[in-house]
């Protein structure tokens, strides 16, 4: 942030709650993605398993990663180049590598191994959300030298919009930022 230029209280506010209701949508897709391919192999229906096994790997392959990545840059950079935020910002990353880790045991799973595995990734995802939402999303909002508003400015991946929305609904598997 510009040293001179001092922030606008009503966009970091703004900002704040933009990613905070992204996290939470994606949350709830992630739990309700979880829950179909739980009901599936309960049910022992291999082909239903399997379709909800695919879209799951999808939306961790399409959403999860993507988001992840796109926080990695502008949005963690900030915090991790200050002496208080480096550690916090060190531990978010630690995280995105677990996640990274658990969608790649989800891609090789079947079963209910792809039944735990979903389930550690929503429940790891859901403490790396409450972390970002609750320690570093304000650490950064409350900082003279950084801004969250300018961090996640054009990010969609981090706050959803109409550009994300656009991008999940493309035919070809595409994605452009």
């Amino acid at each position: 942030m510009d040293k001179g230029k001092s922030k606008d209280s009503t966009s970091e506010a703004q900002a704040l709650q933009a990613v905070e209701r992204h996290h939470t949508e994606m949350l709830k897709q992630l739990t309700a993605l979880v829950s179909v391919l739980m009901e599936a192999v309960e049910a022992v229906d291999a082909g239903a398993a399997e379709s909800a096994h695919g879209a799951l790997l999808a939306w961790c392959d399409g959403e999860l990663i993507p988001h992840a990545l796109a926080e990695e840059g502008p949005l963690y950079s900030g915090p991790h180049a200050l002496p208080e935020g480096k550690l916090l910002v060190d531990g978010m990353l630690a995280e995105h590598k677990v996640i990274v880790d658990l969608v790649e045991e989800l891609r090789i799973s079947s079963g209910l191994s792809a039944v735990v595995a979903g389930a550690v990734i929503q429940r790891v995802f859901a403490l790396h959300l409450e972390k970002e939402n609750h320690l570093l999303m304000p650490f950064i909002a409350a900082s003279p030298e950084l801004s969250l508003a300018e961090s996640v400015k054009g990010l969609h991946e981090l706050v959803g919009g109409p550009a994300h929305q656009h991008e999940q609904s493309r035919d070809d598997g595409t994605r452009h930022h």
